[in-house]
């Protein structure tokens, strides 16, 4: 039986529908949401069955192991394999994300490469302290949200004075991809606004996402990641495109502030600084969209300690993922979804990932309606 709550929020959910229906008055309205969170919320709750044809829901880069290029990848399985006394360590979903040459983190484990799952940096500082005779490298990968606690981790191994344990830094920033998305003109994806970050949003704030609003007229609704949020979000867009504004409103106000986590911002800024560029699968290079670790941190360099060389290779050309990623093609959109590309053998990150596009229309059955509508 259902509580009486989800009665409620599904009654609310129907009369926020209707207010975008009837105040969504124009041809076309095209908000993309840069989060997978949100990307996987919208599928997995049927919310584009609530919203009219005018109003489309573009998916963005989703999240950190969706755009992280298969170079960095091809590179972490370069260093723990020309290296026998390094254990790597990573978040799960890394494992499976395709690298050259049909290669992957866990391929390279069922080699013998000593790749290790693990929940957390501390687990990675745990096994640095188990195993001295290793060295430990934590493979780090997030947007903001993440970074804070590899900069725990980091000054943990400082504070107990680890000499087995660094970091290969694959942290990206996300303002600096929605600025890319918008500088990519007229072989970008046209858009009226986006629905900002939730979890990355606590951490930065609302303020770094200004100069889009002001500079691009792109108006940005910060907002939660729950099924109402999403859709009051769309409404906010909604009203901003009709009314011709372009500003930065916070829907999220129970955890996201203008100047976010202050003391989490001072401390990421305490050890990294910007790299001059970083490759963004499907954005290209970025200028200033990525973090390294300060040089007086640079024990705690892998990239330093082992020399890591930079690879670069090439996505399988038959996958759309960077394409999915710019927001220019729908999942459906590639030849290989649910046919070649499937969970079990995933062509590329947008299906590996919990937060992938892909996976996501593959977990809740969107891509099967869109076919019928088709």
């Amino acid at each position: 039986m259902k509580h009486v709550d989800e009665y409620r929020d599904g009654d609310l959910a129907k009369s926020i529908a209707a207010a975008i229906a009837a105040e969504a008055t124009r041809p076309s309205y095209r908000f993309m949401e840069f989060c997978g969170g949100h990307t996987h919320a919208i599928a997995r709750y049927g919310l584009e069955d609530l919203l009219p044809p005018s109003v489309a829901m573009i998916h963005g880069p989703g999240c950190p192991v969706c755009v992280l290029p298969i170079g960095r990848i091809d590179e972490a399985i370069a260093l723990v394999k020309s290296h026998p006394q390094v254990t790597l360590c990573t978040y799960a979903d890394l494992m499976r994300v395709p690298a050259s040459k049909g290669q992957s983190l866990m391929r390279a484990k069922a080699d013998g490469a000593d790749i290790r799952m693990v929940y957390s940096t501390l687990d990675a500082i745990e096994i640095a302290k188990a195993e001295p005779n290793r060295q430990v490298v934590f493979m780090a990968i997030g947007f903001e949200t993440t970074t804070p606690p590899t900069a725990m981790a980091v000054r943990t191994a400082q504070k107990l004075d680890l000499k087995n344990f660094s970091i290969l830094c694959n942290h990206v920033l996300t303002p600096s991809a929605i600025g890319a998305i918008l500088d990519a003109g007229e072989e970008g994806v046209k858009l009226d606004g986006f629905v900002g970050p939730a979890h990355v949003s606590v951490i930065i704030g609302t303020q770094p996402y200004e100069p889009y609003a002001r500079d691009y007229n792109k108006p940005v609704v910060v907002t939660g990641f729950e099924p109402l949020d999403v859709l009051q979000a769309v409404l906010m867009l909604v009203r901003q495109v009709n009314e011709g504004r372009a500003q930065v409103e916070n829907q999220y106000l129970r955890a996201v502030t203008t100047a976010g986590n202050v003391k989490a911002q001072a401390e990421v800024s305490a050890l990294f600084e910007l790299r001059d560029s970083f490759e963004w699968r499907g954005l290209g290079a970025i200028p200033h969209s990525a973090l390294t670790l300060k040089p007086e941190f640079a024990q705690y360099d892998a990239e330093r300690r082992f020399q890591v060389a930079r690879i670069t290779a090439s996505d399988n050309p038959a996958c759309e993922c960077g394409i999915i990623l710019r927001g220019l093609k729908r999942p459906v959109d590639c030849k290989l979804f649910g046919i070649a590309c499937t969970p079990d053998t995933p062509m590329g990150s947008c299906m590996v990932s919990s937060e992938g596009a892909c996976a996501a229309h593959w977990t809740y059955g969107r891509f099967r309606e869109l076919e019928k509508a088709s």
